[in-house]
């Protein structure tokens, strides 16, 4: 499904079949821009069985130019016990560096935001890291707003296991 096609010949769209090694590409990309170069651990069959096996849970749109992925917005549904609706969080959105500076980030979010609207959806969420400024400059130009007096919370490895077992 092509949600957009840029002037430049880029197409924004839903990811399909065998896009999976250019989406690792971009999570691997954003991975050393958040200062965590080491820490992908996902694999291409990993990310094919999670964007494309019987029962999806996990989708992504991308913004492909002359043949390769150059963009990825990574998404998941949410649900608020408070608007009895779903939403989408957004996990990753990532521009390739020399391709900045041409739309294609707000095009990826700006396509979930249309998607949340068609489908009654009550929000899209995200986070940001603290020092990440020109992403949080992005951000508030499109207007999102920082949730105050929230913090992410996160459990995994030893500690995840430990509370498993209790």
């Amino acid at each position: 499904m092509i949600f957009r096609t840029f002037d430049d010949g880029a197409v924004l769209r839903a990811a399909a079949p065998g896009d999976e090694p250019g989406i690792l590409d971009a999570i691997q990309a954003l991975a050393v821009y958040e200062r965590e170069p080491d820490a992908v651990a996902n694999t291409v069959d990993a990310l094919r069985a999670s964007l494309f096996g019987a029962e999806p849970r996990v989708f992504a749109h991308v913004v492909e130019r002359d043949g390769a992925i150059v963009g990825i917005a990574i998404w998941f549904l949410t649900y608020s016990t408070w608007t009895g609706r779903h939403g989408i969080w957004l996990e990753d959105l990532f521009v390739d560096d020399a391709q900045r500076g041409r739309g294609y980030g707000k095009a990826l979010i700006a396509s979930l935001a249309a998607l949340a609207a068609e489908r009654g959806y009550s929000r899209l969420e995200w986070t940001v890291l603290d020092w990440n400024a020109p992403s949080i400059a992005f951000y508030r130009a499109i207007g999102a707003e920082p949730m105050a007096e929230w913090t992410t919370q996160r459990m995994t490895g030893d500690a995840l296991a430990r509370l498993a077992r209790a």
